[in-house]
């Protein structure tokens, strides 16, 4: 079996059927992974042939890096090239993701100086019982800013049946969405979704910072703490009850543990259904009964 066949198999094995062949020319490619939005390039691979053949290969949208072989190197001069080559598609990798990183900073900022300030009466926040406080609205699509150390580097859509969608190739790890202003010795609160930071924002009073998914509380944290060394940070987490291993619950404990913060998660009473999982659904649900 050639190398090139053999790469895409592996390349199958991960991310679903390919009715193409990979080029083996040592630079970055990109290719729509099966199950993606059509037209969208969130996968990429690198192939080299000469010496051993290898590669890596992965998507941005859902992280991770894979590495390929031929075979095993046979002494220390092959494992070294082997080696280099590794190294020099990681290069590639991330230079490519840096200028996708920006071309979406550059095109989030276009977005948000031609949108208005967001109609109050957009269906997602009438769903969910929000003020607007600094969305803003283009079209049907709210927006949401995501900033990174003070720059909005990309948004995310939010369209009148919830569905929602950050920029392709928009930076989102570190990057959080701001409500109200952190000052020091004051509480300040880290969750995940939107919503959920404009409830415990309209409820509290203190600022918030909405980390977009669970995933990226522990860096949001990391970064909150290093910019706001005064503020008492306290991770607000999601309780995803119906899922299997609770990701919002685990998350959440996971970074207050490691960040050496306060916790709290939705004070459950025992009456509502299974299908609540954070702030928002719980003061939903209450608001409802009355």
């Amino acid at each position: 079996m050639d190398c090139v066949t053999a790469f895409r198999d592996a390349l199958q094995s991960v991310c679903g059927p390919l009715d193409w062949l990979p080029e083996a020319d040592g630079c970055i490619h990109r290719f729509t992974v099966p199950g993606d939005r059509p037209g969208s390039s969130n996968g990429w691979y690198v192939l080299f042939a000469d010496g051993i053949a290898s590669g890596s290969f992965g998507s941005w949208k859902t992280g991770g890096c894979h590495t390929w072989s031929s075979r095993e190197p046979a002494d220390a001069r092959e494992a070294e090239h082997l080696r280099q080559q590794m190294e020099q598609a990681r290069r590639q990798r991330e230079a490519d993701k840096h200028l996708r990183q920006q071309a979406a900073a550059k095109y989030a900022r276009k977005l948000w100086r031609d949108a208005r300030r967001a109609d109050p009466g957009h269906p997602y926040l009438t769903a969910k019982g929000c003020r607007p406080y600094n969305l803003r609205q283009l079209a049907d699509a709210l927006l949401v800013p995501l900033t990174h150390n003070g720059e909005l580097v990309n948004v995310q859509r939010i369209h009148p049946d919830g569905s929602k969608r950050f920029l392709s190739g928009g930076r989102v790890k570190g990057c959080c969405s701001p409500l109200g202003l952190i000052q020091a010795g004051q509480p300040l609160y880290l969750c995940e979704g939107w919503a959920t930071g404009a409830t415990l924002h309209q409820s509290t009073g203190h600022p918030v910072a909405c980390a977009m998914n669970a995933g990226n509380l522990l860096s949001v944290g990391q970064q909150l703490q290093r910019t706001y060394p005064d503020a008492l940070l306290i991770v607000a987490g999601d309780d995803d009850r119906q899922t299997e291993g609770n990701p919002g619950k685990t998350a959440a404990i996971t970074a207050a543990a490691t960040l050496g913060c306060g916790l709290i998660l939705p004070p459950w009473c025992g009456d509502e259904p299974l299908t609540l999982t954070d702030f928002n659904d719980l003061r939903q649900w209450q608001e409802g009964k009355q």
